[in-house]
């Protein structure tokens, strides 16, 4: 294959995949925020497929997963190489290979954390129990703090051990310090999700997604200073360190999409457990799955990691 074809076909197997990914969370958008049918005596009538793409919670939550992808796998990318240069100093090919992954995370993390802003003020307006339940925000406030750390008490129904930033909840869920922040004591128990399940999920994507970041910035400023962060061990040794964040962050990001939205599996019209159907023999499928999906990680890891090392060697 020539050096053209093969870009070429990178580029087409990149837009493939993120337009996958997109569809997909186009589906998971709609089971938050679904739209495009006319519920009848429990009948659904005039269904509308394609209005998948219309519910609100779409763009911004397709647009913060699409950025957090790139922005994971330009800081892994940038670990590996950063790794490399530990072992290898000079190498041409890993400095290079570390500065373009860094200028892509320079790019994705801070529009992952817009889109975030924008995903966390469309939980607000249409799906407030979540928003409450990441925050175990228990009690409606007006200029709502936002916390870190901390624990949910669900028997004294308290927020403990929580650092709180003051206005912080109200700002992000309204860009208004002064705004109504809804608790969970407004909502039926019922409908609560597990609540620490989701804190504690949101907290560990906003750690991530600081400390990522955090060192996007460190890269931005030694560039402004005409720095050479690829010959800067403790800078090298900190993208190793950040390289698990960003998939790290997608987990616990869809922890708090898909644990937050329960006891829904689409959220006002059908609970989670109405939609389980026994089905025998599932144990087998899923177990060929599980090993399939095994093998073809172990494959991907050795291919990586002999790339990489057969770089290593010709840099």
């Amino acid at each position: 294959m020539s050096p053209r074809l093969h870009l070429w076909a990178g580029i087409v197997v990149a837009f493939c995949g993120a337009m996958s990914g997109i569809f997909v969370v186009a589906v998971n958008a709609w089971m938050n925020a679904p739209v495009g049918f006319t519920l009848v005596d429990g009948e659904l009538t005039d269904i509308h497929p394609m209005r998948v793409f219309s519910s609100p919670a779409f763009p911004s939550q397709a647009a913060h997963m699409t950025f957090a992808a790139y922005a994971a796998v330009s800081v892994l990318a940038a670990g590996i190489h950063a790794f490399a240069l530990l072992r290898t100093p000079g190498s041409r090919f890993h400095e290079l290979a570390l500065r373009i992954t860094l200028i892509m995370a320079a790019v994705a993390v801070p529009l992952q954390l817009l889109t975030g802003d924008l995903a966390g003020k469309h939980i607000a307006r249409d799906q407030p129990v979540k928003l409450a339940a990441a925050e175990a925000h228990f009690h409606t406030t007006q200029g709502a703090p936002l916390s870190i750390g901390g624990y949910a008490d669900m028997e004294a129904r308290e927020r403990k051990l929580a650092i709180e930033i003051p206005y912080g909840l109200s700002l992000l869920a309204a860009s208004d310090p002064h705004a109504t922040v809804r608790g969970l004591e407004e909502f039926p128990e019922s409908d609560w999700p597990p609540v620490n399940i989701v804190h504690f999920a949101f907290q560990i994507m906003v750690a991530c997604g600081s400390a990522m970041f955090a060192l996007v910035v460190w890269f931005v400023v030694a560039k402004l200073r005409k720095k050479d962060v690829t010959r800067q061990r403790l800078f090298l040794k900190a993208c190793v360190a950040a390289a698990p964040l960003g998939m790290i962050a997608i987990e616990a990001g869809w922890t708090v999409t898909e644990v937050g939205r329960q006891p829904w599996i689409v959220h006002g019209f059908m609970r989670t457990a109405d939609a389980v159907t026994p089905m025998p023999g599932l144990i087998v499928p899923f177990l060929t799955f599980t090993v399939l999906y095994v093998v073809l990680g172990v494959i991907v890891i050795a291919l990586l990691r002999a790339h990489v090392f057969q770089a290593r060697e010709l840099g």
